[in-house]
């Protein structure tokens, strides 16, 4: 039993593929956000759940923040406006490049409005060969927001600097009670962690557009209770049929590989053995059907 007497609330943001998952994902100790090299990979808030000393952090996972262009697209940047509101501190994630782009300056925007608390994180500092190019990042930052209360430059690959980070966020720590039950990481059900599994393995097998014109929905999730078994009934809905034919592949070489490596990652995840049904399904535009995203959970109102 943890004795946790503080709280602290954490939005962790930024434009997307900068790792704001891989940082959620390493900090809580296993992987609850999905991942990709692939833009919008997180299409909601997840809450990554942290019990450090005497102090519990929810780190709040958002999508990248990105020009919308679709309902969904509207949904996602709503999320993370939203999410830098009744926060303790947020977490500006960026890449080791000397630029101030628009996504970063339209959050440090927000910080200022919301009168919140700001870290810059710089990560994948171990893809930097020279010292003297972090120090530009620094200075560009530096020079454009100088409200920053700590700059920390970090690799949420290696773990390089994430101890120097906990430490600054426990700053913020309010005494308070504790939110999430000991053994939880995250808020998502389930359910919902083996359905985004699933859409991160697309995202890694599939080329270009079509992983991002997916949604994934757990139909069925039992337990045996005689063997702790899972059963997992999965459908993948796509926009077009010419989609649904290459997620399925020659022969049905591609659904295979798809659930392979899914059901690898959801057995990791629920600590037991996973038996899973998958189908494709096409949902012509389903991302601009307010409906249809509302009923996957991405809820507009």
């Amino acid at each position: 039993m943890n004795n946790i007497t503080k709280t602290a609330m954490i939005t962790v943001c930024g434009r997307p593929n900068v790792g704001k998952s891989s940082l959620t994902n390493a900090l809580v100790g296993e992987k609850i956000a999905i991942v990709s090299n692939k833009p919008q990979t997180t299409r909601n808030r997840i809450y990554g759940v942290v019990n450090h000393g005497d102090t519990q952090y929810v780190l709040l996972d958002t999508p990248g923040l990105h020009k919308p262009r679709s309902r969904l697209g509207d949904y996602m940047v709503k999320v993370v406006r939203e999410s830098l509101a009744d926060v303790e501190a947020a977490l500006l994630l960026v890449e080791p490049i000397a630029h101030v782009g628009e996504p970063e300056k339209i959050l440090i925007q927000r910080f200022q409005e919301e009168g919140i608390p700001a870290i810059l994180c710089i990560n994948k500092v171990d893809t930097v060969e020279k010292k003297e190019e972090l120090l530009e990042v620094i200075a560009a930052y530096s020079q454009y927001y100088n409200g920053f209360e700590a700059i920390i430059p970090i690799s949420a690959r290696t773990g390089d600097g994430l101890e120097e980070l906990m430490e600054q966020l426990s700053k913020y720590a309010q005494e308070g009670p504790q939110l999430f039950p000991d053994g939880m990481t995250t808020d998502q059900p389930d359910a919902q962690v083996c359905a985004e599994i699933v859409r991160e393995k697309m995202l890694h097998c599939l080329d270009k557009e079509i992983p991002h014109g997916t949604a994934v929905e757990v139909t069925r999730f039992t337990e045996r209770v005689d063997t702790g078994i899972i059963d997992l009934d999965v459908t993948i809905y796509c926009e077009k049929g010419s989609h649904k034919g290459i997620i399925i592949g020659k022969g049905g070489e591609m659904m295979k590989k798809i659930s392979s490596l899914a059901r690898r990652d959801i057995e990791r995840f629920m600590g037991t053995k996973v038996y899973m049904e998958t189908w494709v399904k096409v949902k012509e535009n389903w991302r601009d059907n307010a409906n249809f995203i509302r009923s996957q959970g991405y809820d507009e109102q």
